[in-house]
């Protein structure tokens, strides 16, 4: 079964929508007018129709991996747990931050276990 990676489109004034969790709408007004919109994260996809389409951009766990590390994002407070959010791709994370992810994050689906996985493999036979 494939999951969406990265919840992306792209509208026709070049401005790059994406949603990041469950319920995270997001709109823009594009230059021409029409108000475009994303939803759902890495749970669903939703949007609107407008007379001018948008681009799909979106990411799913089929896409070589490479596509995959760069449209995969963590949320991170840095290493201290105080910072706001910042949300950074995976192939920017550290390798014992995504250690310690796997380590300690057993709520997590095993599909995104294996996305970290897949990365430490790939910096392994990449290094």
């Amino acid at each position: 079964m494939k999951h969406i990676v990265l919840n992306r489109i792209k509208t026709p004034d070049g401005t790059v929508l994406i949603s990041r969790h469950r319920h995270d709408y997001v709109t823009h007004i594009d230059a021409n007018g029409e108000t475009y919109m994303v939803d759902g994260g890495t749970d669903y996809l939703r949007r609107n129709v407008n007379n001018e389409p948008f681009e799909e951009q979106s990411i799913y766990t089929d896409a070589p991996h490479n596509e995959i590390r760069q449209g995969f994002f963590w949320g991170t407070r840095g290493k201290d747990g105080n910072q706001p959010v910042e949300f950074k791709p995976l192939k920017e994370l550290d390798t014992a931050h995504i250690e310690a992810i796997i380590q300690t994050q057993s709520h997590l689906p095993s599909w995104r276990i294996e996305i970290f996985k897949a990365e430490l493999a790939f910096r392994k036979k990449n290094s």
